[in-house]
């Protein structure tokens, strides 16, 4: 690749001014310069040596040239930001220079195409760094032997099978799944079609201590029809009853927390009231199959009380599914959907309000919005803006639905099924943060790292759909351009009739053919199922390739934009929140975290550079790339807390073995946006109280008798009963039931289902057909008064339709009320 220099140029960052040299290299931007000696301060007797500063081409997220001619006598710019966000600003002396940077960064950022082209695979590191291996620090085998299970110890109920070993049985699952003993693998094969993409119920955390466990699934696939797969419902049940009989480990000596899990237990009937092992007071006094949504509130936001009680006399074995009720029961229409809960006896589901990767993007996308002038300006944030982002809630919903996993674990001594849509992204979140909070040695760097491994790369998280690493066109714009263009769509002709039947089109024709290949229709009619594949198709006329032997390296592929999503992003957030609240229990420091966002944009290692292990595994990536684990332990003592303490005594209040995210307490995280806690985080004047009292269900979530219609707040809307409002810390946020439904084998709450089921019926859910039904004919008996909302002129008017705008902009169709209700998280 061509390397240029451009001289006089002028770098603006944070409304400081630096003259230097810019030069493009094939893998980074280099800018150097000068330092300028602080005023009044002697000259040096040596020239200074010039810095530099390096931008990776991957982690730009946007790039402005605003082309100026000579007769302005302005200068000429460019403007990046990153994804670190960073921003940048390069003035040059001529337009011509201008264009000449922003047309090589242009290229090297976005026209590669493949994989193996990104430094990752050029990049041979010196020194210490050289000499380690990252990628064996971790083996799925040496993991599961350290929460107890290996081919020797069949006592604890589960096994390591290895019908995934090619990786054909689910190409994104690991190549050892972890099942009950009692499951066979030909189980197993007549198990994994009922799920999305075979992601079947895997196990990926056992308690050391009661033995109960975290597994994880993509969401089952019952459809209108209301399917019912046998197999998967014995995988599930087995899951469940894998610590029947189990007696709890005992240690009557505190160890440190990065000991094995046999070395780092207490005796739980010797624990005192002040121990976070807390549970049932009276076994009679609870019905664990006809537990409600106030049931699992009251346990969320209960703090345990001071008098003794009974550890795990009541098991509440629970279903996570991480979408909110009406997402879920509407994806029954295209063939998915979650547990019908009566064919799974003695559980609970809980639906939770987290949102889908497009609200988290647009998000991220608006605190970006706050801080976007960071290049030529010093100025604070927006702090308008950044509320209205909504950033915060989102980090606190996920907290809350992790709260709820540990309490069920680690205090109701009972065991999570957790999934969302194809169980990659919320569910990845969910399961590591649960762990963190569980495992005192997932708080320390090496739990951490085998943490990330584990249940994010092995468990086949999408870095490289989420993440973009390849970048877009749409990411560099021409300032002049730009608005002509946008001009052009605005004055271009829109149907509203043609849009809403393409919606539809997109909502209730689309092909299940098979669980590997759901191709679903774009963002604006659902993004549910949306197809995972980002290989670029072959141009016109050109022949098919039949080469089989390449790797996701070198596959031509093109970047979705609108399937990007900062998952890993928002893990990383909350962990850094868990942290701040429990400043001495982590072993690792803020500061690598915030580096390792970074390294997830760089492509500097090849770690983060797949979807899953299967392709990691067929491209070679450990023998052609190096792990990004090689950087941190070769610099650990810089990303170690000095003031760690690693004691795990549960007789010692602060020192036990489980954490439990703090309500209330959710903040900015101002060093990963490159500001000061000061600037971000500003004390905000008393909110209005709120009552977190539940118990008034129906009128809170505002559910119809039938259960079938939805006209309720999405996740994400102001709720008219908040749970919880903190005016004591930094920009308090409104918090909303995380809880939006619950469903046991005889009854239901939440949005989307019936608040209590008639006597006699076994489910107070509507059927899977029924709802069909019910969803079909409300369309149907609307399409007429929705085209007329949408403002469209019939024949009889023989006039312009444009004067039904005023009705257009008031009201939606019901086409788009459901899209609108469908916005899940894209696949």
């Amino acid at each position: 690749m061509e390397r240029i220099q451009i001289d006089d140029v002028t770098l603006f960052r944070r409304g400081d001014k630096y003259e230097g040299a810019l030069h493009i290299t094939p893998h980074h931007i280099v800018f150097s310069y000068l330092p300028v000696p602080p005023a009044g301060s002697s000259p040096p007797s040596k020239a200074p040596r010039p810095k530099e500063l390096w931008i990776a081409y991957p982690i730009i997220s946007q790039c402005v040239l605003r082309p100026t001619p000579p007769a302005s006598r302005e200068e000429s710019y460019i403007r990046i930001r990153c994804r670190d966000f960073t921003y940048f600003a390069f003035n040059f002396r001529t337009e011509p220079k201008a264009r000449k940077a922003y047309d090589h960064i242009r290229a090297n950022t976005c026209k590669i195409h493949r994989l193996d082209r990104l430094l990752a695979f050029t990049y041979q590191p010196k020194g210490p760094e050289g000499q380690i291996n990252g990628w064996q620090i971790y083996d799925a085998r040496r993991e599961w032997k350290r929460l107890g299970i290996s081919p020797k110890d069949t006592e604890k109920g589960w096994r390591i099978s290895e019908i995934n070993k090619d990786y054909k049985y689910s190409p994104t699952y690991p190549a050892l799944l972890v099942v009950p003993t009692k499951v066979s693998d030909s189980t197993l094969r007549y198990a994994g079609p009922y799920r999305s993409r075979s992601r079947i119920p895997a196990l990926v955390y056992r308690h050391p201590i009661n033995n109960c466990s975290i597994t994880r699934s993509s969401q089952p696939m019952p459809g209108i029809q209301g399917k019912r797969n046998p197999q998967d419902e014995r995988l599930v049940s087995s899951i469940f009853n894998t610590n029947s009989g189990w007696r709890t480990s005992k240690a009557a000596t505190p160890n440190p927390a990065g000991s094995s899990p046999d070395l780092s237990v207490v005796n739980l009937n010797e624990a005192t009231a002040n121990s976070s092992f807390t549970g049932v007071e009276d076994v009679e006094s609870v019905d664990a199959g006809k537990a409600t949504m106030d049931d699992l509130m009251e346990s969320l936001d209960s703090e345990p009380d001071l008098g003794p009680k009974v550890y795990g006399a009541q098991q509440r074995n629970l279903i996570v599914d991480a979408r909110p009720t009406v997402n879920a029961m509407a994806m029954q229409v295209v063939g998915l959907g979650s547990e019908k809960m009566e064919y799974y006896p003695g559980a609970q589901k809980a639906y939770l309000g987290i949102d889908n990767i497009h609200v988290m993007r647009k998000s991220l996308d608006t605190v970006i919005d706050a801080l976007k002038d960071s290049d030529y300006t010093s100025l604070p944030p927006n702090q308008n803006i950044l509320i209205k982002s909504g950033w915060l809630k989102h980090i606190g919903n996920i907290l809350d639905g992790t709260e709820l996993i540990a309490r069920t674990i680690g205090i109701m001594h009972s065991h999570v099924l957790i999934h969302c849509s194809d169980g990659w992204d919320r569910t990845s979140q969910l399961s590591a943060l649960s762990q963190i909070c569980l495992d005192p040695y997932y708080r320390t760097l090496e739990g951490f790292i085998v943490l990330v491994e584990k249940d994010w790369l092995s468990f086949g998280h999408m870095f490289r759909h989420r993440s973009g690493f390849l970048s877009s066109d749409k990411w560099f714009q021409i300032e002049n351009e730009r608005i002509e263009r946008k001009n052009d769509e605005q004055d271009g002709p829109s149907n509203p009739f043609e849009n809403a039947l393409r919606g539809a089109r997109g909502l209730f024709n689309r092909k299940n053919e098979s669980n590997d290949s759901l191709v679903g229709a774009t963002e604006a009619n659902g993004g549910e199922l949306q197809t995972v594949t980002d290989v670029a198709p072959p141009a016109d006329g050109a022949p098919k390739s039949t080469v089989t032997t390449i790797g996701a390296a070198e596959e031509h592929r093109v970047t979705k934009v609108n399937e990007l999503s900062p998952v890993f992003h928002q893990f990383l957030d909350a962990t850094y929140q868990l942290m701040h609240q429990y400043p001495n229990r982590f072993e690792f420091s803020e500061r690598f975290l915030r580096r390792l966002l970074y390294h997830l944009y760089s492509c500097q290692y090849g770690t983060f550079l797949f979807d899953n292990e299967k392709e990691r595994f067929e491209s070679r990536a450990a023998q052609r790339t190096r792990s990004v684990w090689d950087y941190f332990l070769s610099r650990k003592q810089e990303f170690i807390d000095p003031e760690y303490d690693s004691t795990v005594d549960d007789s010692i209040r602060g020192k036990e073995r489980i954490i439990f995210p703090k309500k209330g307490q959710v903040r900015w995280w101002a060093e990963v946006f490159g500001r000061q806690d000061k600037e971000m985080n500003i004390p905000i004047g008393p909110q209005p109280s709120f009552s977190s009292q539940t118990s008034n269900l129906s009128g809170m979530l505002n559910s119809p008798p039938n259960g079938r219609s939805t006209p309720v707040p999405r996740s994400g809307a102001t709720s008219p009963i908040p749970r919880n409002s903190t005016s004591n810390a930094p920009n308090p946020v409104v918090e909303e039931p995380i809880v939006t439904g619950v469903e046991t084998a005889d009854q239901a709450e939440g949005a989307g289902t019936t608040v209590r089921a008639e006597p006699g019926r076994s489910s107070g859910l509507p059927g899977a057909a029924a709802f069909a039904q019910d969803l079909g004919q409300n369309l149907s008996q609307n399409l007429v008064a929705g085209i007329k909302n949408l403002g469209i002129a019939t024949s009889s008017n023989n006039g312009d339709s444009r004067g039904a705008s005023p009705v257009r902009a008031r009201s939606k169709s019901p086409i788009g009320q459901v899209r609108q209700e469908m916005e899940v998280e894209m696949q």
